[in-house]
């Protein structure tokens, strides 16, 4: 079955502040992660997690290499991984209890968003946030 995004899903993780661990995030500038990172943190007042394979610290906030590393709760896990890596992050995500998961834009793996669902996560695929925040208002 194929997924589709509910609008008020979208909203409502967009608009409830949280905490957002963003799986790809790290130091290079050149990413997009790094400038959604941003829109998250102060455009929307989110606590942001970068998380990467070097752990690198990114806008003044503690990077970490594992979403297993990252203490406390994570409400939303934001993956800037390609499709066929974001299986094995959205299982993380189950495993280390997060409230929904966020697959950005072209990342698509159906199989891990029913995964996520099944397990009672929130699920939004194949968007960004920096996208959805202005065009639902969400700021």
């Amino acid at each position: 079955m194929t997924h589709v995004n509910n609008p008020e899903d979208i909203k409502s993780l967009l608009q409830t502040p949280a905490r957002w661990a963003v799986v790809g995030l790290s130091g290079n500038p050149a990413r997009p992660a790094v400038g959604v990172a941003l829109y998250l943190q102060q455009g929307l007042g989110m606590d942001i997690v970068p998380v990467s394979l070097k752990g690198d610290d990114v806008h003044g906030a503690k990077g970490y290499k594992s979403l297993e590393d990252v203490p406390g709760h994570i409400d939303v896990v934001d993956c800037f991984v390609n499709s066929a890596k974001v299986g094995a992050v959205v299982d993380q995500a189950i495993a280390v209890g997060a409230d929904a998961v966020w697959l950005q834009l072209d990342v698509i793996d159906e199989a891990a968003a029913q995964r996520a669902k099944d397990a009672g996560l929130r699920v939004v695929m194949n968007a960004c946030p920096a996208i959805e925040g202005p065009r639902l208002d969400a700021a």
